[in-house]
């Protein structure tokens, strides 16, 4: 795995990146890209099409909303170029690590700027990380805190002393990070935009900082980053726009900027992309009742498994470029564990048939789910994925079992005199509704009365975190290309509602899967070393968890879903890769 090859011995890497050179880019709104060939690809911006966003704040974005905006507005360290799961640096000239993989160095590229003008140092990078370790705003203080492990100290309840992590500036341009012990995904998390820079001492929202700007204003409507646009400003229902950063690091972006209609509803984004007011879309923008799977030509497949053509002719008239990447994520439905029984979570689960779902639902665009871990990265790849889940899934691999979902719920007291009844929200789509009425039409049959809704996504996440859920659904895009990743969502403390921001939804705790996760999980936080030994040990413990939400139901895996982008033939971008088009950033884009 890549994140291995990354920190297996004392090295000195140097960066890599560079600017794309510049031709032309698509239409405006409203505009195709044929009536406006005329004019410079350096005077146009780039038209695309959002969900709601919840903040502008790298460490405060959990969403794929939001966090596609601050892909270009904030740089980090490192980056996945092109969404490709191979990092590079990015603000990093170069980085050393010590033998024991505990001691980070690196030096920082000279002149790159601030939106602001400021340039970036080594010290604007301590305040950004303290924010992200201190910072009550901060959804993601795991990251650096747990997940790497940057040594710090904590007072005797436990929490971070703001002040003590282990990141200090040794000069202008030096950054010297001291982890607790090994990790594994180091590079690979420290890529992600919650470690991004901002200048020192922007908001107050930490010890020894009165802030040059308030919290909100810098938030929703001022952020400052080093990335290759600066931010113009966002509607909170309506659009974002973001404009070329015209000193970037990198060099100029093609692109005069980039702007995002807000819709969350996927037939009006539809009617929007073949209006041809947006010049990309992907599988939101075409939704699946609109797909059709005949219009795709294929003419070249890559050593990475994307597939590119052509899609078309649409509803317009038009051929739109096409790209399927096998991206790694997992979608889901997940169950909060002190409302929904576990016989219900169970009969669920045997009336799911992930595979009809993905073929008759979804129409191809993805492949069935039975773990949380995506294949590309699931112990053993690919291959050990689809063995494990054939020979143990115990709710029957590609069949629906209506019988044992009747009899599991008669087990426990329920019948058609006593039914049960819970509610599953969905975010805004139609073909999550139709899974859903699928399911409810199904558990009929084993004495459960489903009851739907739906919710905007950003309502949805809100009453998750809040506790205000039965069963939902929610997908997860990797952060950095590791199981752990996917599996700290199954961690049981951190499904705990009552706790400030947690991952997951489940409140799962008390019972021996429960146990048997959380024992799985401390091994895994236990062998964080890039080495073989380690490595092994952590995968057996990956599988005990998949095997220890089988047994509870807390998260259902329905599909893995494969990333299409549709685009008109005037744009030229590049292909993104495993780690998704939310990781991609425009620059390159003509």
């Amino acid at each position: 795995m890549s994140e291995k090859s990354n920190v297996t011995r004392r090295r000195f890497l140097k960066a890599t990146g560079g600017a794309a050179s510049a031709v032309a880019l698509t239409g405006m709104a409203g505009t195709s890209g044929a009536q406006q060939s005329n004019q410079q690809g350096s005077d146009r911006t780039l038209q695309l099409i959002n969900s709601t966003m919840s903040t502008l704040d790298p460490i405060k974005a959990t969403d794929t909303a939001s966090g596609t905006v601050i892909q270009q507005v904030f740089d980090p360290l490192m980056n996945y170029p092109e969404g490709k799961i191979a990092v590079e640096n990015l603000l990093a000239e170069s980085q050393e690590v010590s033998d024991n993989f505990t001691t980070y160095t690196f030096t920082l590229k000279q002149g790159a700027q601030f939106h602001n003008g400021k340039e970036v140092t080594a010290q604007d990078f301590v305040y950004s990380w303290e924010r992200l370790a201190a910072s009550e705003n901060s959804r993601r203080s795991y990251f650096i805190l747990d997940s790497i492990g940057v040594r710090h100290q904590t007072d005797g309840d436990g929490n971070y002393r703001p002040g003590s992590l282990a990141v200090n500036a040794r000069d202008k341009y030096t950054l010297e990070m001291e982890l607790k012990e090994p990790f594994h995904s180091t590079l690979e998390m420290l890529s992600y935009t919650s470690f991004a820079a901002i200048p020192e001492g922007l908001v107050g929202d930490v010890q020894g900082y009165q802030g040059e700007m308030p919290y909100q204003r810098f938030a929703t409507s001022n952020p400052i980053g080093a990335g290759p646009f600066e931010f113009d400003h966002w509607s909170s229902n309506n659009e974002a726009v973001v404009t070329r950063f015209d000193n970037y690091h990198r060099g100029r972006a093609d692109v005069a900027g980039v702007r995002w209609s807000i819709i969350e509803d996927d037939q009006a984004a539809y009617t929007y992309l073949m209006n041809q007011n947006a010049d990309i879309g992907f599988n939101e923008q075409i939704p699946t009742a609109q797909y059709d799977p005949s219009k795709v030509t294929i003419q070249n497949t890559d050593q990475l498994g994307r597939k590119s053509g052509t899609y078309g002719p649409v509803q317009n008239g038009e051929t739109m470029n096409y790209l399927a990447v096998p991206t790694i994520n997992a979608f889901y439905l997940g169950f909060n564990t002190s409302t929904v029984e576990k016989p219900a979570r169970q009969a669920a689960a045997y009336a799911l048939n992930q595979q009809v779902a993905v073929d008759q639902v979804f129409k191809g665009r993805g492949e069935a789910a039975y773990h949380f871990t995506p294949p590309r990265i699931y112990p053993g790849g690919a291959n050990a994925y689809d063995q494990h889940a054939q020979n143990n899934y115990p709710y029957g691999y590609d069949e629906t079992q209506l019988q044992q979902a009747r009899q599991v719920m008669e087990q426990a007291g329920y019948g058609n005199n006593n039914r049960y009844q819970f509610t599953l929200t969905t975010y805004e789509s139609t073909t999550w509704q139709e899974i859903a009425k699928i399911l409810r039409d199904q558990l009929q049959a084993a004495y459960i009365d489903l009851q739907l809704e739906q919710a905007p996504f950003s309502v949805l996440l809100n009453r998750g975190r809040s506790g205000n859920l039965q069963a939902y659904t929610l997908g997860w895009i990797m952060d950095w290309p590791a199981p752990d990743n996917f599996l700290q969502l199954l961690y049981p403390p951190r499904t705990d509602t009552s706790q400030s921001d947690p991952l997951a939804y489940t409140n799962w705790s008390g019972t021996q899967a429960a146990n048997q996760a959380t024992q799985a999980w401390n091994r895994i936080q236990n062998n964080p070393a890039p080495t073989d030994q380690a490595e092994r040990t952590r995968n057996r413990a990956y599988v005990q968890i998949e095997e220890a939400n089988w047994e509870d139901v807390t998260f259902l895996p329905v599909y893995h879903r494969t990333d299409e982008r549709f685009s008109y033939r005037s744009i030229s971008i590049p292909k993104f890769g495993a780690a998704g088009a939310s990781r991609q950033m425009y620059d390159t884009t003509t």
